[in-house]
């Protein structure tokens, strides 16, 4: 869904030069922010980048602590939760 900005919205954006703006929900009184596409972009793109490093870095943690599965029983259980047969067959 797209809305139209009001005029006094426009008028912010305008005045506030490409900078945020946070906005008020009267009814909920919930705050939200206005950026353009591309900083909400650029922001989402950095925060799974964050989120993916942060997940290999859990990886190699639990590498590192032996935590560890070996390569034939992850491949049977993978081939069991799908319902692949097994390699056996």
């Amino acid at each position: 869904m797209n809305a139209k900005l009001s005029t006094d919205l426009t008028k912010a954006i305008d005045a506030h030069a490409g900078q945020p703006i946070k906005v008020e929900h009267p009814g909920t009184h919930e705050f939200y922010v206005i950026v353009d596409s591309d900083t909400h972009e650029r922001a989402m793109r950095a925060l799974r980048e964050k989120e993916d490093l942060a997940a290999i870095q859990a990886g190699i943690d639990d590498m590192e602590a032996g935590r560890v599965t070996p390569v034939a029983e992850a491949d049977s259980k993978m081939r069991e939760r799908l319902g692949f047969p097994s390699k056996e067959n």
